[in-house]
């Protein structure tokens, strides 16, 4: 029997609608989108209920312990705004003490000294005062019925959940709220979080001052101060998320739309410039052409990343220069099309000049799209579990560098780099589509891939999430910082034995991995009939739904 559509590797057939889609990585958050929007919701609205349901249900890679960034699609102006909800690391510790604390020279992955502000609440607050129509305590409500009822822990989920309780359960709190019996719930056990139910109420009852001071900030801040920790009352109380301009470049005719750093969303408009210059689809899909360009092109990118992205308030990276079309044609300069390279130099884009976690889609009946991504960075975050709040702090400050002339070197109230990256594509000054990738480092090469599958050799939205990918990993540092002897590439299930041996006999160390090639969903918009099309990949228990 042929796969939906005919196609090879679509695992369903893309959904359609008119009036609003939601597109999650867990059924139970895409149906309260859906649900939220049939009420007459906006798309921000539904992005909100959704990403607080995701907390509950899917604590794995969400909370709002963790950190937000957005793209919002608002028809009426036929405009995009950008949201960087991110939060910064404590005011209190120097970066002298911070170095002490880490004899290795690495922030640690977990503990106390890898935690920074949570800024997602304060992004919904941001997102639904300027887009939202429905009162926060009905976008609440039903995350608050599931964390006292209870759910069911799905199969992917569950899996992950063993998987870090077996690091986090160390922590304080954790267990507690996370570990019911003594261990991680198994798929199909019913799972409540009344502790999360409470703060969800009291954010309901009192706003985004509800999280960030009075009594939720007060726990966090006595939290941290008891188990070793740095983030204060005055942290949380100052936080505020920023609205930017995404940037953009134009490939084949699409114009793809990134934010600007702290993330690394700048690295897929780096890739995709530098591709722009080789005809991938007379290479064909999975051919060692094809492959090899796409590795070659993303570790170039990835040692700029690894050089310049930073938080611009403490660092300017400069943006313009790294995306634009004239230095890739000199990055191109650096490929040799037959031989993998081993060692690759960042570039110098201003001597030219002169000379990057749950993701979600959102779309309503007015044409309003929303492209979220929300993370605690390593699946549950630091371990640390304030209180009785019900939720992880996330470890975002791990990202940080202690190398005092790095961009992004550890700083009091700066802002880590971010992996998590929202996209959203546009033809002709219309809305084409809202996608994301998740996955670390994996969420650049992964959204370039998707967009490959698309622009490049035709695929559907659902066939080019499902696609089989290669994720190429350059070094264990979280930054990337400089290639490894060429790093190893990793290839997913689906790709055979002969592609491997190509790709060997070319200088490229290859390996199979079972996992880390992320997940995807989309939302497309066909404008000539009206139709939203949207798309969940099978590696997550994620679903696309519309009405």
């Amino acid at each position: 029997m042929d796969r939906p559509a005919g196609n090879l590797y679509s695992t369903r057939s893309v959904v359609m609608t008119t009036n609003g889609m939601a597109a999650t990585s867990h059924p139970l958050a895409t149906q309260i989108a859906i649900d939220i929007l049939k009420n007459g919701g906006t798309a921000v609205d539904g992005a909100i209920a959704a990403n607080a349901a995701l907390g509950l249900v899917e604590p794995t890679g969400s909370g709002i312990g963790g950190d937000l960034f957005a793209i919002y699609w608002h028809e009426k102006e036929k405009s995009l705004i950008g949201l960087n909800a991110s939060g910064r690391s404590p005011k209190k510790l120097s970066y002298e003490d911070m170095k002490c604390a880490c004899p290795d020279g690495k922030v640690p992955a977990y503990g106390p000294l890898s935690v920074s502000t949570p800024g997602a609440v304060d992004g919904w607050f941001k997102l639904h005062g300027r887009f939202g129509k429905i009162p926060m305590t009905q976008l609440l409500a039903p995350s608050i019925s599931y964390a006292e009822k209870g759910f069911p822990v799905t199969e992917i989920i569950a899996e992950t959940w063993a998987s870090d309780a077996d690091i986090l359960n160390q922590y304080s709190g954790f267990s507690d709220v996370f570990m019911p019996k003594g261990k991680a719930p198994r798929p199909g056990e019913i799972f409540t979080n009344p502790r999360l139910a409470k703060t969800y109420r009291h954010i309901s009852k009192y706003g985004r001052d509800g999280f960030y001071s009075g009594d939720v900030a007060n726990s966090i801040a006595d939290y941290m101060a008891s188990n070793g920790g740095f983030i204060s009352a005055i942290d949380l109380a100052e936080h505020k998320s920023q609205w930017v301009d995404p940037v953009t470049t134009n490939y084949r005719g699409y114009d793809v739309w990134e934010l600007p750093p702290n993330g690394q969303g700048i690295a897929v408009l780096q890739m995709l410039n530098i591709l722009e210059s080789f005809d991938l689809r007379s290479n064909g899909w999975g051919s060692l052409e094809y492959l090899h360009l796409l590795i070659e092109a993303k570790k170039l990118a990835f040692e700029d990343r690894a050089h310049f992205y930073a938080d611009p308030d403490f660092s300017t990276a400069p943006v313009s220069q790294l995306i634009s079309k004239s230095y890739a044609k000199s990055r191109v300069a650096l490929i040799n099309t037959s031989k993998a390279s081993k060692t690759l130099p960042y570039g110098e884009p201003e001597a030219l000049n002169q000379g990057d976690t749950v993701y979600l889609t959102v779309a309503d009946g007015d044409g309003n799209m929303l492209s979220l991504i929300q993370s605690n960075y390593r699946g549950m975050g630091s371990g640390m579990t304030p209180g009785d709040l019900g939720f992880v702090l996330q470890n975002r400050g791990e990202m940080f560098s202690l190398n005092k002339d790095h961009a992004n070197v550890y700083a009091p109230g700066k802002r880590p780099f971010h992996t998590i990256i929202p996209a959203f594509v546009t033809k002709d000054g219309q809305p084409f589509m809202s996608f994301g990738v998740m996955g670390a480092a994996m969420q650049p090469q992964g959204q370039v891939q998707v967009l490959n599958n698309i622009i490049d050799f035709g695929m559907d939205i659902q066939a080019a999430g499902d696609a089989p990918r290669i994720r190429h990993d350059g070094s264990s540092d979280p930054m990337g910082e400089r290639m490894n002897n060429g790093g190893t590439v990793y290839l997913e299930t689906g790709y055979g034995d002969e592609i491997l041996g190509k790709l060997s006999a070319i200088g490229h160390s290859v390996a199979r991995d079972v996992g880390g090639y992320g997940g995807y969903q989309a939302i497309q918009r066909d404008s000539k009939n009206g139709v939203y099309l949207g798309a969940s990949e099978s590696r997550k228990d994620g679903h696309a739904a519309g009405y």
